[in-house]
């Protein structure tokens, strides 16, 4: 997926990508990875993962990162990804706007903010924070109260 990021240089500060030792991306676009790769150091791990082979990533991240469009089988990739967040993780989602187009996913298959809080609201996770990641995506950041 070729995506066009909104001024990465402020989007890699935004999310926080050189902040944690271990980060895990999931189904990202590649502009988004090399990003991250981009502003990380030497000692911070960076893991790209599948989320239709999810269940094969092992080890616990600090961040997780996932780009995710479609309800369809959102809820299995939740749950196994939420296994892998360490307590003090953050857990970042990127989704489609409702109201836009260009988007593959139609309008009505599109994961919001609503569906992410139910999902997340269950393991104690709180949305705090969101970020305008391209003209069409938005990332949501849950983490875990203090």
């Amino acid at each position: 997926m070729n995506v066009a990021l909104k001024n990465p240089a402020e989007l890699a500060s935004r999310l926080e990508l050189a902040a944690p030792l271990r980060l895990l991306l999931v189904d990202p676009p590649r502009p988004l990875e090399n990003l991250a790769r981009d502003v990380r150091g030497a000692p911070a791990e960076t893991d790209v993962g599948e989320s239709r082979k999810i269940r094969a990533v092992k080890g616990s991240y600090d961040a997780i990162l996932l780009w995710r469009e479609d309800r369809v089988g959102s809820q299995a990739v939740f749950e196994t990804l939420l296994k892998r967040l360490e307590p003090a993780g953050v857990f970042w989602t990127v989704v489609a706007l409702k109201k836009v187009q260009g988007v593959a996913t139609p309008a009505a298959h599109r994961l919001e903010l609503s569906d992410l809080v139910k999902a997340f609201s269950p393991s104690g996770l709180k949305h705090d924070r969101e970020v305008r990641v391209t003209p069409w995506h938005v990332a949501y950041r849950f983490v875990y109260p203090t």
